[in-house]
């Protein structure tokens, strides 16, 4: 278990804001130890919560030719059939991947291909299983092309709590299944759109990791 790259300017900035906050209550409140024990409290509280969400455990990656890996650790919230409006502009399987505060915010490529779109959009706040966050919140809409020819489509959706979705892709990159894709921070959701003849293995509120669970297997 290490502590992901994002999270070292949030934990010392809150670090620092802690100490400062300490250092502030035993100057003014010096003879009321009770206050001085509850914020010290307070605050080890605080950083372990914004430490444990910076977490990134060791997996070890392992290739499945034909399945599609769980791109989020969280809990499935849609299996649909609906239509994909910015790049496939047809019918789609989607597959929907909610990350609350305590889960693992480390993205990871579904399959293994080559990088063909990605698009970043500016957007709202919404929360993240309002039926509109996949089109008005922040977002970023990578496309992956398999080497079988076979495109998958990961959308990384901001939530009311996440305001900075990070991302390692560009287009015409090549990467590998169950590495890092990006990270989402303090809560939010990823979509897949997968072929509508793709077999769904995983069922609604089932809990899934990043780059383990096998959330489809590709015709």
């Amino acid at each position: 278990m290490t502590i992901h790259r994002e999270g070292y300017l949030t934990l010392l900035l809150t670090l620092l804001v802690l100490t400062a906050i300490n250092v502030a209550v035993y100057y003014f409140f010096p003879q009321q130890e009770w206050v001085q024990k509850i914020v010290l409290l307070v605050s080890v509280v605080l950083y372990v919560l914004v430490l444990q969400f910076f977490r990134n455990p060791h997996i070890d990656i392992q290739i499945q030719e034909g399945k599609v890996l769980a791109p989020a650790d969280g809990k499935v919230v849609v299996i649909e059939q609906t239509t994909e409006q910015e790049y496939f502009h047809d019918q789609r399987i989607q597959v929907s991947i909610f990350m609350s505060p305590l889960n693992v915010h480390v993205n990871r490529h579904p399959i293994s291909g080559v990088v063909k779109y990605f698009r970043y959009h500016p957007g709202a706040y919404l929360v993240a299983w309002h039926p509109k966050a996949s089109l008005e919140n922040e977002r970023t809409t990578i496309v992956v092309r398999h080497p079988t020819g076979t495109e998958i489509l990961i959308r990384q959706i901001a939530g009311a709590l996440a305001r900075r979705i990070c991302w390692y892709v560009a287009e015409g990159q090549r990467v590998i299944q169950g590495t890092e894709l990006g990270f989402i921070k303090f809560g939010s959701r990823v979509d897949v759109f997968l072929p509508p003849n793709a077999k769904i293995t995983v069922q609604l509120n089932q809990k899934t990791t990043a780059g383990k669970t096998i959330i489809a297997e590709l015709a």
